[in-house]
């Protein structure tokens, strides 16, 4: 999966992934759908999703982080 948007605000290379560092691009929008039940907690998806491929036995997952997009690595397992 690949965003063309690199890190924001406090988010950068060396912090991205790390459980509780967040930012919104446009945070009046990111409340907008936690108040609709799009979002049930900011700043826990990576985490969670770390948590769930391990538990089913899949690779962890692979990141490339760079300043104008991020691609995010999703394996099978074997």
């Amino acid at each position: 999966m690949q965003n063309p948007g690199g890190p924001f605000g406090q988010v950068n290379r060396q912090n991205f992934g790390q459980p509780g560092i967040t930012d919104y691009r446009n945070p009046h929008l990111a409340e907008a759908m936690k108040n609709l039940g799009y979002v049930q907690k900011f700043g826990v998806g990576i985490q969670y999703a770390r948590q769930e491929l391990q538990k089913n036995g899949n690779p962890p997952l692979e990141f490339t982080v760079e300043d104008t997009h991020l691609l995010v690595i999703l394996r099978k397992k074997l």
